[in-house]
């Protein structure tokens, strides 16, 4: 099985005829149709609303497209809430979910509006006395052990650091009521990258029992559960894509089944999707510039971990098609590497492909979300550009390379005197 690349080898020549490789590009077209979909399957939910994971993919061009399809943004910095702020995102379309959170970070998010989300009982006092306890507030739930779907375990949600525990979250909503707030969230994620129909479902089963639980105990309004994110894409050809119409209609059974009988049914659910807003709609385009022959076959390509962090970071697989040879015999085994002095800069290892040659075109899949933005610039690499292929077929640079200059930019005067 393979994936099938959003752009043709013909189409990437015209391209890189103005935008050299490495870049990467994200398709408009796909993106938008992904969000109406979302939209479609929690549209039996009255205040539904997508705050997209700005360090999915930290790019305005990407943030604007998303705010046009009604989509807010989750924050979890300084920096990320202005740019939210810059693209024109207003109370209440920004949610801030941080953690281990700078004072000023608390009093920039609730100067803008933003919906705070309190990583752990301990930011109560902090939040007070940075800004005053906002009459909207939202807090982390972390129920401990470790997280099944059916027989699987799915994550370890006692080994993360994030969130409160159940006792916690019933002594901060009664503080938080204390001190003036009127309007109350629940937020939790419990795994990461999940393929299933299942996991969203499930987590809205035990959010929700939470939430009666919680009313009934505090006596707080709960205006809002946010299941945030999780819901993954399948980087390997082998698996099945998440249905989101199908786990749309999952949630809204077990909301039927807790939250309406206990009279809840105006509760409103919110996601925080990055992977699965924008992974698939992104590749990650470089060209093959060496080859070599020793105790395994490689070849060099002009991209490198600094572009893509997820393969060198923790061996995540990334899908590869060499434009051009899409139905030619995967008789080649090789590692394609990148050119840090590091060896596990490497896209992938004893991958099965076709022959690749000097000059050959490789789309790197799935790399939407979480691709340039973990981005770094070890050995002194530049990060690349980002591309937008738009629905008419244009592209547009939405984001220029790094230049060398940028690189210096942080050294100030201390450049010009070593020269």
């Amino acid at each position: 099985m393979s994936k099938i690349p959003f752009i043709t080898k013909e189409k990437a020549e015209e391209i890189i005829k103005e935008y050299p490789t490495p870049f990467h590009i994200y398709d408009e077209k796909a993106i938008r149709e992904n969000a109406r979909k979302l939209k479609q399957a929690f549209s039996w939910n009255k205040g539904f609303k997508e705050f997209f994971a700005v360090k999915a993919t930290p790019n305005p061009t990407i943030l604007k497209i998303l705010k046009e399809e009604g989509c807010g943004t989750d924050c979890s910095s300084y920096s990320e809430l202005l740019m939210s702020k810059k693209c024109g995102f207003k109370n209440p379309e920004i949610m801030f979910s941080s953690n281990d959170t700078p004072f000023e970070e608390f009093q920039y998010a609730n100067e803008i509006g933003a919906i705070i989300n309190l990583d752990d009982i301990t930011h109560i006092d902090m939040l007070k006395d940075a800004c005053g306890i906002p009459e909207t507030i939202c807090c982390r739930f972390n129920p401990g052990g470790k997280f099944s779907i059916s027989t699987t375990i799915m994550d370890n949600p006692g080994d993360a650091k994030y969130g409160m525990t159940r006792a916690q979250i019933k002594e901060a909503f009664l503080r938080l009521k204390e001190l003036g707030a009127k309007n109350f969230g629940i937020h939790s994620f419990l795994a990461s990258n999940t393929v299933s129909n299942e996991y969203y479902p499930t987590l809205a089963g035990i959010l929700f029992r939470l939430a009666v639980e919680l009313r009934d105990e505090t006596g707080v309004d709960i205006k809002f559960i946010n299941l945030s994110g999780g819901v993954g894409v399948p980087y390997t050809p082998d698996k099945e894509p998440n249905d989101i119409l199908v786990i749309g209609e999952g949630v809204k059974k077990v909301f039927e089944e807790i939250l309406v009988p206990a009279g809840m049914g105006d509760v409103s659910i919110y996601t925080e999707l990055g992977r699965f807003m924008l992974a698939p709609y992104g590749h990650l385009v470089t060209t093959a510039i060496h080859e070599k022959h020793i105790y395994k076959e490689y070849i060099g390509v002009d991209a490198c971990a600094v572009n893509l962090m997820r393969p060198a970071m923790y061996g995540a697989y990334h899908h590869i098609t060499v434009l051009g040879k899409e139905n030619a015999p995967c008789d080649h085994v090789y590692d394609i590497t990148g050119s840090l002095c590091e060896n596990n800069d490497k896209f992938a290892i004893d991958r099965k492909l076709p022959k690749i040659d000097i000059g050959d075109i490789l789309v790197i899949h799935d790399t939407g979300a979480h691709g340039f933005a973990m981005g770094y610039n070890y050995n002194g690499k530049l990060k690349s550009a980002e591309l937008l292929l738009r629905e008419d077929g244009s592209v547009v640079e939405i984001r220029r390379p790094e230049t060398v200059d940028d690189y210096f930019a942080t050294l100030d005067n201390y450049w010009n005197v070593i020269e």
